[in-house]
Protein backbone atom coordinates (compact mmCIF):
# COMPACT_ATOMS: atom_id res chain seq x y z
CA UNK A 1 0.00 0.00 0.00
CA UNK A 2 1.13 3.56 -0.70
CA UNK A 3 1.57 6.23 1.95
CA UNK A 4 1.23 9.56 0.14
CA UNK A 5 2.42 12.66 2.00
CA UNK A 6 1.52 16.15 0.82
CA UNK A 7 3.27 18.79 2.93
CA UNK A 8 1.70 22.18 2.36
CA UNK A 9 2.26 25.54 4.00
CA UNK A 10 -0.58 25.04 6.49
CA UNK A 11 -1.10 21.27 6.83
CA UNK A 12 0.65 18.01 6.06
CA UNK A 13 -1.78 15.44 4.63
CA UNK A 14 -1.03 11.72 4.99
CA UNK A 15 -3.13 9.32 2.93
CA UNK A 16 -3.18 5.56 2.51
CA UNK A 17 -3.77 4.67 -1.13
CA UNK A 18 -4.42 1.27 -2.68
CA UNK A 19 -4.03 1.64 -6.44
CA UNK A 20 -5.92 4.88 -6.96
CA UNK A 21 -8.37 4.28 -4.10
CA UNK A 22 -7.80 6.51 -1.09
CA UNK A 23 -8.48 4.35 1.94
CA UNK A 24 -8.10 7.02 4.60
CA UNK A 25 -6.41 10.36 5.17
CA UNK A 26 -5.16 12.42 8.11
CA UNK A 27 -3.77 15.91 8.47
CA UNK A 28 -1.51 17.64 10.93
CA UNK A 29 -0.38 21.26 11.14
CA UNK A 30 2.81 21.92 9.20
CA UNK A 31 5.76 22.51 11.51
CA UNK A 32 9.26 22.10 10.02
CA UNK A 33 10.57 21.45 13.54
CA UNK A 34 8.41 18.35 13.97
CA UNK A 35 10.71 15.34 14.14
CA UNK A 36 10.37 11.98 12.41
CA UNK A 37 9.79 10.41 15.83
CA UNK A 38 6.89 12.75 16.56
CA UNK A 39 5.32 12.01 13.18
CA UNK A 40 5.74 8.28 13.80
CA UNK A 41 4.02 8.26 17.21
CA UNK A 42 1.07 10.25 15.87
CA UNK A 43 0.78 8.27 12.64
CA UNK A 44 1.15 4.86 14.27
CA UNK A 45 -1.78 5.56 16.58
CA UNK A 46 -3.97 6.65 13.66
CA UNK A 47 -3.03 3.60 11.60
CA UNK A 48 -4.07 1.33 14.46
CA UNK A 49 -7.35 3.20 14.97
CA UNK A 50 -8.19 2.61 11.28
CA UNK A 51 -7.21 -1.07 11.44
CA UNK A 52 -3.90 -0.77 9.57
CA UNK A 53 -0.31 -1.58 10.48
CA UNK A 54 2.98 -0.01 9.48
CA UNK A 55 3.84 -3.25 7.68
CA UNK A 56 0.93 -2.63 5.27
CA UNK A 57 2.89 0.24 3.73
CA UNK A 58 5.38 -0.75 1.05
CA UNK A 59 5.92 2.61 -0.69
CA UNK A 60 6.11 6.20 0.55
CA UNK A 61 5.86 9.23 -1.73
CA UNK A 62 6.41 12.80 -0.58
CA UNK A 63 5.57 16.17 -2.11
CA UNK A 64 6.27 19.39 -0.30
CA UNK A 65 6.32 23.14 -0.82
CA UNK A 66 8.09 23.51 2.55
CA UNK A 67 11.73 22.48 1.97
CA UNK A 68 12.55 22.49 5.69
CA UNK A 69 9.93 19.80 6.29
CA UNK A 70 11.46 17.36 3.81
CA UNK A 71 14.30 15.95 5.93
CA UNK A 72 12.14 14.73 8.81
CA UNK A 73 9.60 13.20 6.41
CA UNK A 74 12.38 11.33 4.64
CA UNK A 75 13.68 10.06 7.98
CA UNK A 76 10.13 8.97 8.89
CA UNK A 77 9.98 6.78 5.78
CA UNK A 78 13.44 5.33 6.24
CA UNK A 79 13.36 4.73 9.98
CA UNK A 80 9.78 3.62 10.55
CA UNK A 81 8.65 2.21 7.18
CA UNK A 82 12.06 0.86 6.10
CA UNK A 83 11.84 2.37 2.60
CA UNK A 84 13.59 5.15 0.75
CA UNK A 85 10.78 7.57 -0.09
CA UNK A 86 9.96 8.69 -3.59
CA UNK A 87 10.16 12.47 -3.94
CA UNK A 88 7.81 14.11 -6.45
CA UNK A 89 9.83 15.86 -9.13
CA UNK A 90 12.99 13.80 -8.59
CA UNK A 91 14.12 10.65 -10.40
CA UNK A 92 12.33 8.28 -10.84
CA UNK A 93 9.27 10.45 -10.20
CA UNK A 94 9.87 13.30 -12.66
CA UNK A 95 6.90 15.42 -13.66
CA UNK A 96 6.60 13.95 -17.14
CA UNK A 97 4.78 17.03 -18.45
CA UNK A 98 5.92 20.13 -20.31
CA UNK A 99 6.21 23.11 -17.97
CA UNK A 100 5.87 25.98 -20.40
CA UNK A 101 6.65 28.98 -18.18
CA UNK A 102 9.56 31.40 -17.78
CA UNK A 103 10.96 29.73 -14.64
CA UNK A 104 9.97 26.03 -14.64
CA UNK A 105 12.03 25.26 -11.54
CA UNK A 106 9.99 27.72 -9.49
CA UNK A 107 6.70 25.86 -9.99
CA UNK A 108 5.42 24.46 -6.69
CA UNK A 109 5.24 20.68 -6.45
CA UNK A 110 1.56 20.75 -5.55
CA UNK A 111 0.69 22.71 -8.69
CA UNK A 112 2.61 20.35 -10.97
CA UNK A 113 1.00 17.34 -9.29
CA UNK A 114 -2.48 18.85 -9.57
CA UNK A 115 -1.90 19.38 -13.30
CA UNK A 116 -0.82 15.75 -13.73
CA UNK A 117 -3.86 14.48 -11.83
CA UNK A 118 -6.30 16.79 -13.58
CA UNK A 119 -5.24 15.57 -17.02
CA UNK A 120 -5.34 11.94 -15.96
CA UNK A 121 -8.94 12.46 -14.88
CA UNK A 122 -10.23 15.02 -17.42
CA UNK A 123 -9.60 15.75 -21.10
CA UNK A 124 -9.07 19.09 -22.82
CA UNK A 125 -7.88 22.50 -21.67
CA UNK A 126 -8.15 22.87 -17.91
CA UNK A 127 -8.09 25.44 -15.13
CA UNK A 128 -7.36 24.02 -11.68
CA UNK A 129 -8.29 26.23 -8.73
CA UNK A 130 -6.67 25.12 -5.47
CA UNK A 131 -8.01 26.69 -2.27
CA UNK A 132 -5.02 26.43 0.05
CA UNK A 133 -2.88 28.86 2.01
CA UNK A 134 -2.81 30.74 -1.29
CA UNK A 135 -5.54 30.35 -3.89
CA UNK A 136 -3.89 29.27 -7.12
CA UNK A 137 -5.28 29.14 -10.64
CA UNK A 138 -3.31 26.79 -12.93
CA UNK A 139 -3.85 26.58 -16.67
CA UNK A 140 -2.89 23.57 -18.77
CA UNK A 141 -3.66 22.83 -22.40
CA UNK A 142 -5.18 19.77 -24.03
CA UNK A 143 -1.74 18.11 -24.34
CA UNK A 144 -1.26 18.27 -20.56
CA UNK A 145 1.38 21.02 -20.71
CA UNK A 146 1.41 23.47 -17.83
CA UNK A 147 1.03 26.98 -19.28
CA UNK A 148 1.05 29.21 -16.18
CA UNK A 149 -1.47 30.66 -13.80
CA UNK A 150 -2.27 33.04 -10.98
CA UNK A 151 -1.42 33.18 -7.27
CA UNK A 152 -3.85 35.08 -5.04
CA UNK A 153 -4.01 35.37 -1.24
CA UNK A 154 -5.94 32.54 0.32
CA UNK A 155 -9.24 33.48 1.91
CA UNK A 156 -7.97 32.66 5.41
CA UNK A 157 -4.92 34.85 4.85
CA UNK A 158 -7.15 37.67 3.67
CA UNK A 159 -9.39 37.35 6.71
CA UNK A 160 -6.44 37.12 9.10
CA UNK A 161 -4.92 40.27 7.60
CA UNK A 162 -8.20 42.15 7.95
CA UNK A 163 -8.75 41.13 11.58
CA UNK A 164 -5.12 41.78 12.52
CA UNK A 165 -5.00 45.23 10.97
CA UNK A 166 -8.38 46.43 12.24
CA UNK A 167 -8.49 46.20 16.03
CA UNK A 168 -12.28 46.39 16.40
CA UNK A 169 -13.17 43.75 13.81
CA UNK A 170 -14.03 40.30 15.19
CA UNK A 171 -12.84 36.96 13.84
CA UNK A 172 -15.62 35.35 11.79
CA UNK A 173 -16.29 31.98 10.18
CA UNK A 174 -15.90 31.61 6.44
CA UNK A 175 -19.42 30.79 5.29
CA UNK A 176 -22.16 32.00 3.00
CA UNK A 177 -24.09 35.02 4.31
CA UNK A 178 -27.35 34.05 5.98
CA UNK A 179 -29.37 36.38 3.72
CA UNK A 180 -28.16 35.24 0.31
CA UNK A 181 -30.28 37.78 -1.50
CA UNK A 182 -28.70 40.86 0.07
CA UNK A 183 -25.24 42.33 -0.13
CA UNK A 184 -26.07 45.20 2.22
CA UNK A 185 -24.91 44.13 5.66
CA UNK A 186 -26.87 45.44 8.64
CA UNK A 187 -24.17 44.79 11.24
CA UNK A 188 -20.40 44.38 11.39
CA UNK A 189 -20.32 40.58 11.25
CA UNK A 190 -22.73 40.45 8.30
CA UNK A 191 -20.75 43.12 6.45
CA UNK A 192 -17.52 41.19 6.94
CA UNK A 193 -19.13 37.91 5.89
CA UNK A 194 -20.50 39.52 2.72
CA UNK A 195 -17.20 41.16 1.91
CA UNK A 196 -15.14 38.02 2.41
CA UNK A 197 -17.56 35.53 0.84
CA UNK A 198 -19.04 37.42 -2.09
CA UNK A 199 -15.81 39.32 -2.62
CA UNK A 200 -13.96 36.05 -3.00
CA UNK A 201 -16.56 34.63 -5.37
CA UNK A 202 -16.33 37.80 -7.46
CA UNK A 203 -12.55 37.37 -7.64
CA UNK A 204 -12.86 33.71 -8.65
CA UNK A 205 -15.46 34.36 -11.32
CA UNK A 206 -13.64 37.40 -12.67
CA UNK A 207 -10.25 35.67 -12.92
CA UNK A 208 -11.71 32.53 -14.48
CA UNK A 209 -13.52 34.64 -17.08
CA UNK A 210 -10.27 36.40 -17.98
CA UNK A 211 -8.36 33.09 -18.13
CA UNK A 212 -10.99 31.51 -20.38
CA UNK A 213 -10.93 34.54 -22.70
CA UNK A 214 -7.15 34.29 -23.01
CA UNK A 215 -7.17 30.53 -23.66
CA UNK A 216 -9.76 31.03 -26.38
CA UNK A 217 -11.01 27.42 -26.37
CA UNK A 218 -13.52 25.50 -24.23
CA UNK A 219 -12.04 25.05 -20.75
CA UNK A 220 -13.07 22.80 -17.87
CA UNK A 221 -12.68 24.31 -14.39
CA UNK A 222 -11.64 21.92 -11.63
CA UNK A 223 -11.67 23.00 -7.98
CA UNK A 224 -9.75 21.38 -5.15
CA UNK A 225 -8.92 22.18 -1.53
CA UNK A 226 -11.11 22.16 1.53
CA UNK A 227 -12.86 25.46 0.85
CA UNK A 228 -14.01 24.58 -2.67
CA UNK A 229 -17.25 23.10 -1.31
CA UNK A 230 -17.95 26.30 0.66
CA UNK A 231 -18.27 28.28 -2.58
CA UNK A 232 -19.81 25.64 -4.83
CA UNK A 233 -23.41 26.37 -3.83
CA UNK A 234 -23.27 30.02 -4.90
CA UNK A 235 -21.21 29.99 -8.08
CA UNK A 236 -21.50 28.06 -11.31
CA UNK A 237 -17.83 28.54 -12.18
CA UNK A 238 -16.71 25.04 -11.13
CA UNK A 239 -17.33 22.18 -13.55
CA UNK A 240 -16.17 19.59 -11.04
CA UNK A 241 -14.69 19.40 -7.54
CA UNK A 242 -11.84 16.96 -6.92
CA UNK A 243 -11.19 17.22 -3.17
CA UNK A 244 -8.17 14.88 -3.18
CA UNK A 245 -6.50 16.02 -6.40
CA UNK A 246 -2.94 16.26 -5.02
CA UNK A 247 -3.07 12.85 -3.33
CA UNK A 248 -4.57 11.37 -6.51
CA UNK A 249 -1.76 12.97 -8.49
CA UNK A 250 0.89 11.39 -6.28
CA UNK A 251 -0.72 7.96 -6.72
CA UNK A 252 -0.90 8.48 -10.48
CA UNK A 253 2.78 9.48 -10.63
CA UNK A 254 3.79 6.32 -8.74
CA UNK A 255 1.59 4.26 -11.05
CA UNK A 256 3.05 5.90 -14.18
CA UNK A 257 6.56 5.20 -12.92
CA UNK A 258 5.60 1.51 -12.65
CA UNK A 259 6.49 1.38 -8.98
CA UNK A 260 4.60 -1.23 -6.99
CA UNK A 261 2.82 0.09 -3.91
Amino acid sequence: MLLAIDAGNTNVVFALVDGREIKTRWRIATDPRRTADEYAVWLNQLLQLEGFDRSDISTVVIATVVPRAMHNLEVLAQKYFKVDPLIAGRTPLEWGIAIDVDEPASLGADRAINTIAAHALHAGDLIVIDFGTATTFDVSDFTGAYKGGIIAPGINLSLDALVTAAAKLPRIAIEAPKDNGSVIGRNTVDQMTIGIYWGYIAMIEGLVARLKAQVGRPVKVIATGGLAAVFEEHTGVFDVIEPDLTIQGLAIMVENAHITA
